[in-house]
């Protein structure tokens, strides 16, 4: 009696967690989906106190509305400005991001986004080498 009990047990307890993953893989199918073009972006040598600018086109590729709730930069010489308002399915969209280029050298920063997307939070790069352009 003991091993049945064990047995039945141990059955809907299989069969809990198999609809459990079910309920979550339909959940992410019907969420929100941020993809982008690129997340690194690679500015190669760039001169001393030019434009650091650069952006990150994205798109909204599922079914809910994307709402992105925080976008935050590794660094305060990394300044991200991203869309508060909500993103349908289907429409585009675009990351900002304004790097300090008034110190010579290597970089390699990264820019965390935060939404309700269903891989998130999702990570951008951007690198480079600041040079010292003596005329």
């Amino acid at each position: 009696m003991k091993k049945i009990s064990i047995s039945l047990l141990s059955c809907l307890l299989l069969l809990i967690v198999a609809c459990g993953q079910e309920n979550s893989k339909n959940e992410r199918t019907k969420s929100a989906i941020i993809k982008f073009t690129e997340t690194v972006h690679d500015y190669g040598k760039i001169e001393l106190n030019s434009d650091g600018a650069c952006e990150f086109k994205f798109t909204n590729e599922g079914k809910e509305t994307l709402i992105l709730s925080n976008v935050r930069s590794s660094c305060g010489c990394t300044v991200p400005a991203w869309p508060k308002a909500p993103i349908k399915k289907g429409e585009e969209a675009v990351i900002k991001v304004k790097y300090n280029t008034a110190r010579a050298g290597s970089f390699s920063k990264s820019i965390t986004v935060y939404s309700n997307g269903s891989e998130q939070p999702v990570i951008l790069r951007i690198k480079g080498t600041v040079i010292n352009k003596k005329v």
